[in-house]
């Protein structure tokens, strides 16, 4: 079976060499060359699925129609479903390929079958067997997108090389007007019965007076669910806050300083089972507090599929050593000194500007200022003390 390469991105230049005139004469071509018997495929016949149960499967019943005015020569059907599900049995005229995620679309794994037979106008075919998926582990909330065309789906350029299927042949059936689709592609959810366990993880951290300690604190989701969020739906947020008595100078990528905490985000849209974000920061010890207590904790949006929600919060002690006055040697309230540069250098979609390191200094000069404005002054009143005295020995030696 021919795998033809094809490529996602049209380049401009191809559209450009076209030219006015092409268009021009495209567009008063006569109306003799409109083609009146054009088949028009659309697929349907399916509907929600839901209440699936991981290591189980189902079948996907569709159907295929033509509402044009002739006949299509050939069809094929292509499915594609996301990474919690895969096909159970892949017929002989069906290849299939593994697409990597990239970039709003997730890891999937598409099934296109090929039917060598005609489709008349105004018939309702299904397939005599249908195609079957299976839930893995990791199921919850996935989807299945059903696609019918003429001509053969190109190969993902971000996939693997496509596999025939070794199952018996497949062929489309005539079955009772009904049920048929209105459109070429339909996108069709498939919900498991599943969960997935969100959970943070504190730190303990240890230093003196006056000295920068990092703390690092994490998010994980431990399964056994992945979980896509739709684009339009907001993702989990994680809220850091520094314990009192310390301010942040520098702070990890996909965080913004609010308020006296920190909200930060994920760097994918997909949770994988076991995928964990580690979220680094560096504190500066302004002053000791007593008891001083932080915490990391998720965002309390509604989350059915996580029932445990004693791990969504943890806490970040600090131990501040030594001796050493109780007063502040910078910033004196908890986290000030991360607020003032969280908004100085968060751009306007919360985002920040990440360093080689994948942090962002935070605070810069402020914190700078707040160090080194007393020791200047001290060398002042020095230098005006030391004046005054040599001044006053000057006149003695001019009166003697």
């Amino acid at each position: 079976m021919p795998m033809p390469p094809h490529n996602r991105r049209v380049h401009s230049a191809a559209v450009a060499a076209l030219g006015a005139a092409g268009l021009i004469a495209l567009a008063a071509a006569p109306a003799a060359f409109a083609d009146d018997t054009a088949p028009e495929l659309v697929i349907g016949g399916i509907k929600p699925i839901g209440g699936v149960k991981p290591g189980s499967t189902f079948d996907v019943p569709v159907t295929v129609a033509n509402k044009g005015t002739g006949a299509a020569g050939k069809v094929w059907v292509t499915y594609s479903v996301t990474r919690g599900l895969d096909f159970a049995e892949v017929p002989s005229n069906c290849w299939t390929q593994h697409v990597r995620p990239y970039d709003e679309m997730p890891e999937r794994w598409t099934a296109a079958c090929e039917f060598d037979q005609a489709v008349e106008p105004g018939v309702v075919y299904t397939p005599d067997r249908p195609l079957r998926v299976e839930a893995l582990d990791r199921a919850l909330n996935d989807e299945l997108r059903l696609r019918v065309g003429e001509d053969e789906p190109g190969v993902d350029d971000n996939g693997t090389p496509p596999v025939v299927g070794t199952g018996p042949a497949v062929r489309l059936v005539e079955r009772q007007a009904g049920g048929e689709g209105a459109a070429q592609v339909v996108d069709v959810p498939v919900t498991s019965v599943n969960t997935a366990d969100y959970q943070v993880t504190g730190a303990a951290l240890k230093g003196s007076v006056g000295e920068t300690v990092p703390m690092k604190v994490e998010f994980t989701n431990a399964g056994p669910a992945w979980v896509m969020t739709k684009v339009e739906v907001p993702s989990v947020r994680v809220v850091i806050t520094p314990p009192a008595g310390t301010s942040a100078v520098k702070i990890p990528g996909f965080c913004k300083a609010k308020g006296e905490a920190y909200e930060c985000g994920t760097s994918e849209r997909a949770l994988y089972e076991g995928g964990r974000e580690t979220y680094t920061f560096e504190l500066k010890i302004d002053k000791r507090v007593a008891h001083a207590k932080g915490s990391v904790a998720l965002s309390t949006e509604a989350r059915p599929f996580d029932p445990d929600k004693a791990n969504d919060k943890a806490d970040i002690t600090l131990d501040v050593t030594g001796g050493g006055p109780t007063g502040s040697t910078g910033s004196s309230t908890s986290g000030s000194g991360g607020s003032a540069g969280g908004s100085s250098s968060t751009g306007g979609d919360g985002t920040t500007a990440n360093g080689g390191d994948g942090t962002t200094p935070n605070g810069g000069s402020l914190a700078e200022t707040g160090s080194s404005a007393l020791p200047i002054t001290g060398m002042a009143a020095a230098a005006v003390a030391t004046g005054a005295g040599m001044l006053a020995i000057v006149r003695r030696r001019t009166r003697a």
